[in-house]
């Protein structure tokens, strides 16, 4: 298991949009997202639109973006919630993330 975290940026002004969307996950995706080893994934959103991500991976931050890159349910998700980010530059949203070093953990 890997912990990972990673950071987007959602518009400001779209955030409470955003976040109702998040209430009401779609259930296709939900599993999609168990199936490639996304485990105790969490988003954290900051006020001004920064977002916070964190989940244990079955394998590695790569290898769980693969596997969600072949599930279809995927690119539908991505090109709703495309519009609420801020630069993408023309990628989907889950092709922007930045993966953050985790350099210190306390179980």
């Amino acid at each position: 298991m890997k912990r990972v975290g990673f950071l987007l940026k959602v518009k400001q002004d779209q955030i409470p949009e955003y976040k109702k969307h998040h209430e009401a996950v779609w259930p296709e995706m939900q599993a999609a997202l168990r199936r490639t080893g996304w485990h105790n994934y969490t988003l954290f959103l900051r006020e001004d639109g920064l977002i916070f991500g964190y989940f244990e991976a079955a394998e590695s931050f790569q290898a769980s973006l693969d596997g969600m890159s072949r599930e279809e349910i995927n690119l539908k998700w991505q090109e709703f919630m495309g519009p609420y980010f801020e630069a993408l530059n023309g990628a989907r949203p889950d092709q922007t993330m930045i993966e953050l070093e985790e350099y210190f953990h306390l179980d």
